[in-house]
């Protein structure tokens, strides 16, 4: 089983009620943060957990609303952790260069916390893997691979496919349809793919706002791509506008409906849905078992 956590849903506009773009893949007890936007350690606590059990932060690419509070999990990662134990952050090409700027801008909170405490004797330790594609070495069970998707002008961007147990789920960042979303998804159980309502934002009189119609994706889109790979889960994320905290999205749904016919998942932060290995149907053939979680918001 892969559970996924909506940690944040919202996107670079802040919300009340929707923390920055963060999702949370679970297998086992392994736990991977995909992005790492605003109030994100917020929302991990809400979840049960804290920096120091992620196996591994992956970037999809450096927005800064995917990344805002990347600094806050090498931070507490570092102060939170009695026995030094490396943080890893897997990203596109580039991610080495951000971490470093974000490492120096933390080098006078790592001197104070150096001197006062006798047991913090060397800055955090934080080891960055960039990808392109194909396979992602990590230590333990879950097997995770990755290809470049497409948010031009941002390039590199990159999705990653997590599979466990018999079950494979895809997390998209910000991204159009593209041949390397697509190999990701292929036989995959679940998509989780950031949406914007390009509907609703063409009808905005502001130019910068317009622009972000030509490098995500619509929900239809997001279906196209998951029916093109024969995903049996497709949840959405990254809503733009937001959807009214509560709300059923069904109006969002609906616009999946001409294009995808599996399940379509949405909701508020830590909403957490669970995919389940396919089982046998008489008669049918096989079926994927997904359940979900309604969480609550804390805000």
């Amino acid at each position: 089983m892969i559970a996924i956590t909506l940690l944040g849903t919202g996107s670079p506009i802040p919300s009340p009620d929707r923390a920055g773009p963060a999702t949370l893949i679970s297998a086992g007890e392994e736990h991977y943060l995909v992005d790492a936007g605003r109030g994100v350690l917020m929302r991990l606590a809400a979840a049960g957990l804290g920096a120091p059990n992620l196996s591994a932060v992956l970037i999809t690419h450096l927005h800064s609303d995917h990344i805002t509070d990347l600094n806050d999990v090498i931070t507490t990662r570092w102060v939170m952790t009695f026995v030094p134990t490396p943080l890893t952050i897997v990203g596109p090409v580039g991610t080495k260069a951000v971490v470093e700027h974000i490492m120096a801008s933390l080098e006078p909170d790592m001197a104070y916390r150096i001197a006062h405490h006798h047991d913090l004797d060397a800055p955090p330790q934080v080891d960055v893997i960039e990808v392109t594609e194909g396979d992602v070495t990590l230590p333990g069970d879950v097997r995770i691979t990755c290809a470049q998707t497409d948010h031009k002008p941002v390039e590199p961007s990159v999705g990653f496919r997590f599979e466990h147990d018999g079950v494979a789920v895809v997390a998209a960042g910000d991204t159009v349809p593209c041949p390397g979303l697509d190999s990701l998804c292929d036989g995959a159980d679940a998509l989780v793919h950031t949406v914007i309502r390009k509907d609703i934002i063409a009808n905005v009189p502001m130019q910068r706002i317009k622009d972000t119609l030509d490098y995500h994706s619509s929900p239809e889109e997001a279906a196209q791509t998951a029916a093109r790979g024969g995903v049996g889960t497709l949840v959405l994320t990254h809503y733009v506008p937001p959807i009214p905290t509560g709300g059923s999205g069904d109006d969002w749904k609906a616009l999946t409906a001409d294009h995808f016919t599996g399940v379509v998942e949405l909701g508020d932060d830590l909403h957490r849905i669970e995919i389940n290995p396919v089982t046998p149907v008489p008669g049918i053939g096989v079926t994927n078992r997904m359940e979900h979680h309604e969480g609550t918001a804390h805000t």
